[in-house]
């Protein structure tokens, strides 16, 4: 392999170049990305990025799902260099910081009733992380322990991270089953994928019947289980599955009955990206613990959180001598200049109506999605909020898949790209996650890039 040499100057066919021979890139196929030319970001403005070859593309997926006011928001560009004429980083583990409280304060004024403290890490998955081995603790510290209960229900086909702890109650065979034997044991309960059911049944005869095959089996492991974990409203990475309405409030409900903690994962559902700014309020739901990432900081900064209820912080108060105490923690656990970006990025949200005027923008989502049903090889469009999957099928009388080889919707995605507009696809469900202050006209460039590209993979 040929060494860089930093004396070639970083132009864009060394940069490109470089990646090839020095990077090992996340959920990426390695022999097919060396085959092909990097695409390199080396700049960005408001709903653009632009390579270093100076091409721009809308950002359709929010840079993973975690952008929402776009690019260089010059209000979270401020609030990051003034936090950089203060302090980038101290330590949380014994000392705090004053973005950090602020960010608290904020966080627990708009979260849910009944969440009252904040532990922060750093991503998605360490927050679920958190969640998990909190609510295992928790069964062991309170007044009359029941140790009985090591056992965490999850949704089929859930993702709440890469972390074995956050693998282990994931359900998506293609991510997770190489690394079945480090995992432990979990109870699973059939998610609600309307398009494609568990039990076989339809639209038209279904009357929740997944939730009533989940209580049984909660039932089947009484007084084992410490938590039941589940993303609210829809499941992300298993291809935009949206439930049905009532389904998140039955869970909540069928946990609360059994004296199961409740675990919501809004990492990818929250800070609006479903329409509100966190899913549970769409069902009036209050989780026991709440994990929260991705949007936090608008797309600025790693920097998660995991919100507790009083009862469960309360679990963990106790003299030094009993060993009460949360052993776990992050070197950069709330980074300031991560708080501060998040503090700038809710504010924006109150000075800009973000959630407000999201509203005309999902609806002109959900209008402008109908077209993609009349493609002869989409088989699904699942929509919530500003996130919408579109599901390619080789047969959509029968929903027959692709064969994997085809990877027709990486080919979808790819063929969008040419046309300007960054997409991801999760298998052959292309994503459309936009930036929450996306506009009108630069959506109907994404929905418009994701339709030919889609036809041009499946028809042409």
């Amino acid at each position: 392999m040929k060494t860089p040499d930093p004396k070639d100057g970083p132009g864009p066919g060394n940069l490109e170049q470089w990646d090839l021979e020095c990077i090992w890139h996340p959920f990426t196929q390695m022999m097919e990305w060396e085959a092909d030319r990097p695409l390199v970001i080396e700049a960005a403005e408001g709903m653009h990025l632009t390579d270093v070859r100076g091409n721009r593309y809308l950002d359709g997926v929010s840079s993973l799902w975690c952008n929402v006011h776009g690019h260089r928001h010059p209000a979270i560009d401020a609030a990051i260099r003034d936090q950089l004429k203060r302090v980038a980083h101290s330590t949380f583990l014994g000392l705090s910081n004053v973005p950090a409280v602020l960010l608290a304060r904020k966080l627990l004024g708009i979260a849910p009733p009944g969440l009252q403290r904040v532990f922060y890490s750093d991503n998605g998955s360490t927050a679920c992380e958190v969640a998990l081995k909190m609510a295992f603790q928790y069964w062991r510290q309170i007044p009359r322990p029941e140790p009985r209960r090591t056992l965490f229900a999850c949704l089929r086909e859930g993702y709440h991270g890469d972390t074995v702890g956050s693998v282990s109650i994931g359900g998506i065979g293609l991510f997770h089953a190489t690394y079945e034997p480090l995992l432990f044991e979990t109870v699973k309960l059939p998610a609600p994928h309307c398009y494609r059911c568990p039990l076989g049944l339809d639209r038209g005869r279904c009357s929740m019947d997944c939730a009533a095959a989940a209580e049984e089996i909660l039932d089947r492991h009484e007084g084992r289980i410490a938590a039941l974990v589940m993303e609210p409203l829809v499941q992300g990475a298993a291809g935009i599955v949206v439930h049905p309405p009532g389904f998140l409030r039955r869970m909540r409900e069928a946990a609360v009955k059994r004296g199961i903690l409740f675990i919501a994962d809004e990492v990818a559902v929250g800070f609006g990206r479903t329409g509100t700014m966190f899913a549970c309020e769409q069902e009036g739901v209050s989780p026991d613990l709440m994990a929260a990432a991705k949007g936090i900081t608008g797309g600025y900064l790693p920097l998660a959180a995991t919100l507790a209820t009083a009862a469960i912080y309360d679990a963990f108060r106790g003299p030094a001598a009993e060993r009460k105490t949360f052993y776990h923690g992050h070197t950069y656990t709330a980074n300031p200049l991560a708080c501060a970006a998040a503090l700038a990025s809710l504010a924006v949200f109150e000075t800009e109506k973000t959630l407000e005027v999201l509203q005309g923008r999902i609806a002109f989502l959900a209008r402008e999605l109908d077209r993609f049903r009349g493609l002869p090889h989409v088989g699904d469009v699942r929509h919530k909020g500003f996130m919408a999957g579109i599901e390619l099928v080789a047969d959509p009388g029968t929903k027959k898949l692709y064969p994997a080889e085809s990877r027709t919707g990486a080919r979808a995605c790819l063929a969008a790209r040419r046309r300007g507009v960054i997409l991801r696809p999760l298998g052959d469900v292309v994503v459309l996650m936009p930036p929450l202050a996306m506009g009108e006209r630069d959506l109907s460039a994404v929905l418009e890039a994701a339709y030919e590209g889609i036809r041009e993979a499946t028809e042409l």
